[in-house]
């Protein structure tokens, strides 16, 4: 729980296990009375097609289309909601950044398309393939593209690939970086041919990763050339090794984040710290560190609440100044995870054919031929 009222779940990747870790962590928030929860996929790279189609049916009342999938020679198949899920009334929030990719896409695609809950951070990595793996009888296997996913809206999150133009591609995230599509929403080009409206009618775009419903820019206060050297070079994280093993008698004392917390605000650790990364070779710079003060205290505080407490303590600790969280829980808090259908509807883009884009949900039941599936059917594909 981040506080009385709402919970947080943080979900690195789609493996075999993460659908019944859900379902644990959920658990344990409702018997904390929880009254919404944050799903955090930042960073998430994706994993198992079938856990996100899995975890996303927790959250959707019953014969909700989660995604489909289609290729050139695969016919389109349809996953729908069984709605046996726990949290379906549940207030949810997910957290997504430029690392988010594939299953994550697919897992809030399907919470935004169907209008379940609100996407807070900045826009996804853009890969809406489906994979499926091949095995060999030496133990090898590889992963053979078989199809492109779409999400309930009929939007494929793809990101555009021209054939021969592979630098473009591969080098996007430092193109939109560089464009400055972290830290301002004003800078992000959506494709207005791929307009596409969500359940309630709100406008979404495809072509290139999701774009939430609210922005958050990535905090670049306080970075110095100082502070990036010492990440990059990954000093914090070593002098956070070497401190906690040199002070993990006088460290055990203390159980909670908190206490821990306050222990070592006291024991000057910007200050060792700037002396053990003079003696790896980088020069102090007295004016540049203390500008980086924040920084510096909250990743190296930080590494060492996880060397000592766990994963659990350390993402208790960094939720409590990041701002993508605090907005979520502003969300939460105001009652407004829920969207909310738009004063002007859009008027329905019109094809080359003559014809209307209309949402996947009410274009799903005359597309043919399609296959549908259930929750518990078997998916081994990778997204």
């Amino acid at each position: 729980m981040l506080n009385d009222k709402f919970g947080y779940i943080k979900v690195n990747k789609f493996g075999e296990t993460t659908y019944p870790e859900l379902l644990i962590s959920l658990a344990k928030l409702n018997q904390e009375n929880c009254e919404g929860v944050i799903i955090d996929l930042r960073g998430n790279t994706g994993g198992y097609m079938g856990a996100a189609i899995q975890m996303v049916n927790e959250f959707l009342p019953k014969n909700r289309l989660i995604v489909y999938t289609q290729g050139r020679k695969s016919p389109r198949e349809n996953y729908t909601s069984n709605g046996t899920g726990s949290s379906q009334k549940m207030p949810i929030v997910v957290l997504m950044d430029e690392g988010s990719a594939s299953a994550s896409e697919i897992f809030a695609g399907a919470i935004q398309d169907n209008d379940r809950g609100t996407i807070i951070g900045r826009r996804s990595f853009g890969k809406g393939l489906v994979q499926q793996p091949i095995d060999f009888s030496d133990g090898s296997a590889i992963r053979l593209t078989i199809a492109r996913y779409y999400t309930p809206s009929g939007r494929c999150i793809q990101k555009p690939y021209v054939k021969g133009n592979d630098a473009n591609y591969e080098m996007d995230i430092l193109t939109r970086y560089e464009h400055g599509e972290f830290f301002s929403q004003d800078s992000i080009k959506q494709d207005q041919s791929q307009i596409f409206e969500t359940s309630l009618g709100r406008p979404v775009y495809g072509g290139g990763g999701i774009m939430p419903d609210i922005f958050v820019p990535q905090d670049t206060t306080g970075v110095t050339s100082y502070y990036r050297m010492a990440a990059n070079r990954g000093l914090t994280i070593q002098f956070a090794f070497q401190y906690t093993d040199s002070h993990r008698g006088e460290m055990q004392k203390y159980e909670t984040e908190e206490s821990l917390l306050q222990y070592l605000k006291h024991q000057n650790i910007l200050e060792q710290f700037a002396r053990f990364a003079e003696s790896k070779g980088l020069k102090r710079r007295n004016i540049l560190m203390y500008k980086s003060q924040k920084l510096f205290e909250t990743n190296l505080y930080g590494n060492i609440i996880y060397n000592m407490l766990g994963m659990e303590a350390y993402i208790e600790y960094l939720n409590k100044s990041d701002k993508t969280v605090l907005k979520a829980l502003e969300v939460l808090d105001k009652g407004e995870s829920f969207p909310k259908a738009p004063e002007q509807p859009i008027e329905p883009k019109v094809s080359d054919e003559g014809t209307k884009k209309a949402t996947a949900q009410a274009d799903s039941a005359r597309k043919a031929p399609s296959r549908h599936h259930r929750i518990n059917d078997e998916v081994r594909c990778f997204a």
